[in-house]
């Protein structure tokens, strides 16, 4: 986009916008899950990351095409407008009573498992967490937590492990602080993408509401794992209290998340934002483009699982090829080449050639492979031929 119409933008979209959000109407139904605009000229296939992330210009383009479908209302203060939105949106595809936007993940995460756990203090968690190993011990540090890991180094802790942590405690631990809350990360990002066992959830939610436990979500990724599971996003959080997903990891957003729970729970968060200096007087750039990528994401996730299925079956015939998903993983796979193949070199020819970006195969012909859905940018036998000649080059 011109740099004209990019200031155009600006200036019609922070001064002269409707005076009320119509939500984003679905392009193209039939046409959108498979056929989705590139959001350049030259669509470049990312085997890394979880969805598209865009550079400035391509930020700005996309957000034109979304002012273009429905004007796009500002919000103040995370009030009204496109936010108060996209909120209704999510309330909706969780099946959860309120939702409010969040500047970070971090942020919801830390607020949802504060406020659950009220004056208690114990929070039980995976060790591979990001709450417990990439949160900076802010639950310690600022809201006086004590987190609780389970499983060492492994994706999940079954019901079974957390009740045999929790009943130890009247003779591990003298002075009795209460536990406060579960919070349980699904998909795991530290274990390449790994699920926990829906069976393992519903058990660890029966527990934890017989005995009056609040239970977390740390679903930043969990579209992944409704693509990928085939269970759905209102399911997963029917077993939780509150549920934390990303805006920025899949649905091209520059950052935000949305935490969802009851009212009882969600009324206090502007207050907490406010203490916690996340207040922001804008946050329309994030919720707008959050709002417009939702639609059809769902479907282009189906297609995109469909077509990455295609295409590794056919890529699997190569000579010397392996492309198979990790067990209980999602959208992480191992990709094994033949030990001569120059792996620096292959990935150079089929970013410079192809625009397909992959991680470099390290001495044994070994990496991972992120499937997400500019998969869809290319047809098959594209992305067949652009594997092939790189091979062969």
């Amino acid at each position: 986009m011109a740099s004209s119409n990019r200031r155009n933008f600006l200036k019609t979209a922070s001064s002269s916008l409707l005076p009320a959000f119509i939500p984003f109407a679905q392009a193209e139904t039939s046409d959108l899950s498979t056929n989705i605009e590139s959001p350049n000229s030259t669509p470049i296939i990312k085997f890394f990351g979880d969805g598209e992330m865009f550079e400035p210009g391509d930020y700005l383009d996309e957000l034109q095409k979304a002012h273009a479908a429905t004007a796009i209302i500002k919000d103040r203060y995370g009030v009204g407008g496109v936010v108060e939105a996209l909120e209704k949106k999510f309330t909706e595809i969780t099946g959860i009573e309120k939702a409010i936007f969040m500047p970070s993940g971090t942020l919801a995460n830390q607020l949802a498992i504060s406020v659950l756990s009220g004056e208690n203090t114990k929070i039980f968690l995976q060790d591979t967490s990001h709450i417990y190993r990439d949160e900076a011990d802010s639950a310690q540090s600022v809201f006086h937590k004590r987190l609780m890991p389970l499983a060492k180094d492994a994706a999940y802790f079954t019901a079974q492990e957390l009740q045999n942590a929790v009943e130890a405690l009247k003779d591990d631990e003298v002075f009795k602080t209460g536990i406060g809350a579960v919070s349980i990360e699904n998909p795991v990002r530290r274990a390449d993408g790994k699920v926990v066992p829906l069976d393992e959830i519903k058990k660890i939610s029966t527990y934890c509401r017989a005995n009056n436990i609040k239970l977390h979500l740390d679903g930043a990724r969990i579209f992944m794992a409704s693509a990928w599971t085939g269970t759905s996003v209102k399911e997963y959080a029917s077993y939780f209290d509150t549920i934390y997903i990303s805006l920025y990891k899949y649905l091209g957003a520059s950052g935000g998340a949305i935490l969802c729970g009851p009212a009882e729970v969600i009324d206090k968060m502007t207050h907490l934002i406010k203490v916690h200096g996340g207040s922001m007087y804008g946050n329309w750039t994030n919720a707008a483009m959050a709002l417009y990528r939702l639609e059809g994401f769902e479907s282009r996730l189906k297609n995109t699982i469909k077509l990455s299925t295609e295409l590794f079956s056919v890529l699997n015939k190569l000579p010397g090829v392996q492309i198979k998903p990790l067990p209980g993983g999602t959208n992480i796979y191992t990709m094994d080449f033949p030990k001569e193949i120059n792996g620096k070199k292959m990935q150079e020819i089929l970013n410079t050639k192809f625009n397909i970006r992959i991680a470099r195969p390290d001495v044994k012909g070994h990496a991972l492979l992120t499937v997400n859905e500019t998969l869809l940018y290319q047809p098959v036998d594209y992305t067949v031929d652009a594997f092939k000649n790189s091979m062969q080059a």
